[in-house]
């Protein structure tokens, strides 16, 4: 079982970069995901100085 795994993540001598590629993949769609929630934030809270908010 420890074999398959390890020849899993070693994916043909190719691991280093294929993981590497993921990590810096995820790496910039947390990036995204949290500017774009800061974005948001600001945006709310502009509206709300300005009395726009919208009512749920």
């Amino acid at each position: 079982m420890i074999l398959l795994a390890s020849g899993f993540f070693a994916m043909g001598g190719y691991g280093a970069f294929i993981w590497s590629a993921y990590g810096a993949a995820l790496l910039a769609i947390g990036g995204l995901v949290l500017v774009s929630l800061a974005q948001h934030r600001k945006a709310r809270r502009a509206l709300a100085a300005r009395g726009l908010e919208r009512r749920r």
